[in-house]
């Protein structure tokens, strides 16, 4: 008969099966959830035509043509294939603006050039085509509401939050055995914090009749192996790992509080510009270099990567700037603003990071323009200063030059891809154990590498799911693009999910030697207090992508009706002293 010891060690081999099975569980009931959901698209308008046909108007910003790919769709050959752009904001105010078309647009009679107001009842006029502006009224959009999206149709959150909970639990049985006696109750404290966070978190959404938890979910999922890295790599740091957590996931809620207005949102773009700029303009001065880059600022016993905050208030500004369409002048200030940040980045030696923000840069870019020349001309001329780059930084082409032959000079440019390759391979599909692992004893291994790290100590199976995780976030956000409500919330969700899928490609595939090693962290589980905070962050404008009725707490609950009382000293402010009562086809503003 086995002894205790015999026995546990028994019950440990065990939950080194099951823990891939739990995270596979937790994540396809995640995605099942997020994708069961039957689209029925939003209308908050119609445009009408002398036929009686009514086109319905589906998001906050829609363009208006005679192209396929327009979302009001003319069949007409006077109208241009991109037209004009029909636009409310999110006070309810509607505006028309023409996209230098051939043919013009016109609100009653008179031509429209850029935010020319637009009001219920209104005829619109594209190149000769008339069409009646219709605001949704309360039945109907009330009607639309429960059609969109039906109640009960969520895969129950907290089931999913249980299976994850055991999958923590199990995760902190394996590091009481692994763990050295000292660092025991640290660890153990800091997973206890972990659950009792996420499921405060669950309970403060059902408290306000929220019902969708996914991404949050995945997030807590990805910051479970996090917490297992940091409790491996640096057990003696477990209280910052779970402070920074818990900032993160505060300012998770508090971003998300302020995205629900749209109108406060872009009051202070230019301070979050402005921030960013001088936050990075103060790390090219006084930053402290590490790993070949000037990127860390410190404050006594604290370290923070200012680059990383950066991330956030890049898309913020962006999306904020960008919310009109085809609007140039915005789209040159954003250009203006990604180059300093990118060059800023580059004379830190911070070139990882730099190339996330350009990656990025293109996607918003792309996004607003619709343009692959756009793209094209921005990659040459990025090609170009990095040959400037690689002229001046000679670690940088040292690094280039390791790239696909790590295994050719193991023991100096090629040690760290050698190491994190071969620990890689030693976990098999069920890794070694937590906190069993050798790679943690590499210098960055903790967050340039944690891929490996991760595949050494808990499987290959474990580490494969946290890529899926970030991919699925990012499915699910260009998912809600296409009927998200304000272009604002697409361009910033959109553009979150690529810097995550960026800056989680280039360290997979650096630390293993598949693309050149460039020292960026795994969103959500490399150690580093700044960058866990930023994910959190950055999962704000992913959550405010979903319009799923009751399950974002960044989208308002109940929309207002024409019905409600309006403010009209903000309506005579927006489009001057005519009010609702001074025009009887309009019911009110919604």
């Amino acid at each position: 008969m086995p002894d205790i010891s015999e026995l546990i060690g028994y019950i440990i081999g065990g939950t080194r099966y099951l823990m891939p099975l739990l995270a596979l569980w937790v994540l396809l009931r995640c995605v099942r959830s997020m994708l069961r959901e039957r689209y029925e698209p939003e209308t908050w308008a119609y445009l009408v035509d002398l036929n009686g046909e009514r086109h319905p108007v589906n998001h906050w910003e829609s363009v208006v043509g005679r192209s396929r790919s327009a979302d009001v769709v003319l069949d007409s050959p006077s109208v241009s294939r991109v037209h004009a752009s029909l636009q409310r904001d999110g006070a309810g105010y509607w505006t028309v603006s023409d996209l230098r078309s051939k043919g013009g647009t016109f609100v009653n009679g008179e031509e429209a050039d850029i935010l020319e107001p637009v009001r219920d009842g209104d005829v619109l006029e594209f190149a000769g085509e008339e069409l009646v502006f219709q605001e949704v009224g309360r039945e109907e959009r009330e009607w639309l509401e429960r059609r969109r999206t039906a109640p009960g149709r969520f895969v129950g959150p907290g089931v999913t939050l249980m299976i994850l909970t055991l999958f923590q639990a199990f995760l902190t049985l394996e590091f009481t055995v692994s763990a050295d006696e000292e660092y025991l109750v640290p660890i153990c404290l800091a997973f206890l914090a972990l659950i009792v966070l996420e499921w405060f978190c669950y309970l403060v959404m059902r408290s306000v009749r929220r019902t969708g938890f996914e991404p949050e979910t995945i997030a807590f999922f990805l910051s479970t192996l996090g917490t297992a890295v940091a409790a491996s790599s640096t057990p003696d740091d477990m209280f910052r790992q779970v402070l920074f957590l818990l900032i993160g996931v505060a300012l998770f809620f508090f971003l998300g509080w302020w995205l629900r207005d749209l109108q406060r949102v872009k009051a202070v773009r230019w301070l979050a510009a402005l921030a960013a700029l001088g936050l990075l303009g103060i790390t090219v001065i006084l930053g402290e270099v590490r790993g070949g880059a000037g990127n860390w600022l410190n404050f006594g016993s604290f370290t923070i990567q200012p680059s990383e905050l950066v991330k956030v208030l890049y898309i913020y500004t962006g999306a904020a700037t960008l919310d009109r369409l085809f609007v140039r002048r915005n789209l040159f200030g954003f250009i203006v603003f990604a180059a300093i940040c990118v060059c800023a980045l580059a004379l830190m030696g911070d070139f990882g990071t730099a190339l996330i923000f350009f990656a990025t840069f293109l996607v918003i870019a792309f996004m607003r323009s619709g343009s692959f020349a756009t793209v094209f001309l921005a990659v040459a001329a990025a090609g170009m200063g990095g040959f400037l780059v690689l002229s001046v930084k000679p670690y940088v082409l040292q690094r280039f030059a390791t790239w696909g032959h790590a295994w050719e000079d193991v023991w100096d440019s090629g040690y760290q891809q050698t190491h994190a390759m071969s620990a890689a391979a030693s976990g098999g599909l069920f890794g070694r154990g937590a906190g069993e692992g050798s790679l943690v004893d590499i210098t960055a291994a903790d967050t340039d590498m944690v891929f490996a790290v991760l595949s050494e100590e808990l499987g290959l199976i474990i580490a494969v799911l946290a890529m899926f995780a970030v991919i699925a976030l990012a499915f699910f956000a260009v998912r809600n693009a296409a009927r998200g409500r304000s272009t604002f919330y697409v361009i910033a969700g959109c553009s979150a999910v690529s810097m995550m899928m960026v800056q989680m490609g280039l360290n997979i595939f650096g630390s293993l030697d598949i693309l050149p090693f460039t020292g960026v962290t795994f969103p959500f589980v490399s150690k580093g207090g700044t960058s866990l905070i930023a994910c959190w962050m950055l999962l704000a404008f992913v959550k405010a992508t979903d319009t799923r009725r009751d399950a974002s707490f960044v989208v308002s609950r109940d929309p207002k009706t024409p019905e409600e009382e309006y403010d009209e000293e903000d309506y005579e402010e927006n489009y001057g002293e005519e009010t609702p009562q001074d025009n009887p086809g309009r019911e009110g503003v919604r």
